[in-house]
């Protein structure tokens, strides 16, 4: 567009694209104005199992992108969830906004809850918060706590801001348990819920909003620890000693909007 003449700034046509633009004033596409961008969406989506986090599939299987109403404005997804994994997927219209869910420098807390077969006490459990070098891979520390055994099955819920690929799953492995079903209940502040499998809800704005400017301005030393989950949420709950006690439902979130779009 720019070597067809097309972009002008102040009515001069620009002749390069290593242009900076102190705002969008003055910049004209064909003589038009251009719109500033618009605010970045947020949506909670409750992915089911057997679905991959991937626009298209060279095999052909299923993606998110199946299911997603077709009224829902273009998303990117933030982070993946593997293919037999369920539960809580961001999805955004925005790329900076993905990149600061992703990044573990912004220390945004990805929980799940897992069904795993096999024996581990919660000693093992708690080792787990100094982190864990697996085969030359170094995962950083996981917070996890057994919620319940019901034989040899147990339950276990997980918290951690690194995410990377199959972690949880390898971690829990390393510990000897056979992981049987993996549910992520939230990420940062935002939960899962009662959010029926396939479905999908519009974060309200204003949270949204709020949400990343606790993300950007994290406050400074002598001035207290940020909540876990990068802001927006209550503070986690203190370790648990001692019997497990009955699942626990997950932390409040903002409110989704009720104009969400749902499916």
């Amino acid at each position: 567009m720019i070597a067809e003449g097309r972009v002008a700034i102040g009515g001069k046509p620009v002749d390069t694209p290593a242009t900076l633009l102190a705002s969008l004033h003055g910049v004209t596409v064909d003589g038009k104005p251009v719109k500033a961008p618009a605010p970045a969406r947020l949506f909670l989506f409750h992915k089911p199992t057997g679905l991959l986090t991937t626009e298209r599939d060279p095999r052909g299987r299923p993606t998110i992108y199946d299911r997603l109403p077709r009224d829902l404005p273009r998303v990117v997804p933030v982070g993946r969830l593997d293919l037999n994994t369920e539960g809580l997927l961001l999805l955004t219209t925005d790329g900076e906004l993905k990149r600061q869910l992703e990044l573990p420098s912004s220390k945004v807390e990805r929980t799940y809850r897992a069904r795993a077969f096999g024996a581990v006490t919660q000693e093992q459990l708690e080792g787990l918060i100094q982190g864990v070098q697996i085969e030359g891979m170094r995962y950083g520390p996981i917070d996890a706590n057994m919620e319940r055994r019901t034989g040899r099955n147990v339950w276990i819920e997980l918290r951690l801001t690194e995410g990377k690929n199959r972690e949880v799953r390898r971690v829990l492995e390393h510990l000897g348990l056979q992981v049987s079903r993996l549910i992520r209940i939230a990420y940062g502040p935002f939960v899962l819920g009662d959010l029926p499998a396939g479905a999908v809800v519009e974060v309200r704005q204003h949270d949204l909003v709020a949400f990343r400017k606790m993300l950007k301005s994290p406050p400074r030393h002598g001035e207290g620890d940020p909540p876990k989950g990068g802001g927006g949420g209550p503070s986690p709950p203190q370790r648990r000693r001692g019997p497990p006690p009955p699942r626990r439902g997950a932390p409040r979130s903002p409110s989704p909007s009720r104009g969400g779009v749902k499916k």
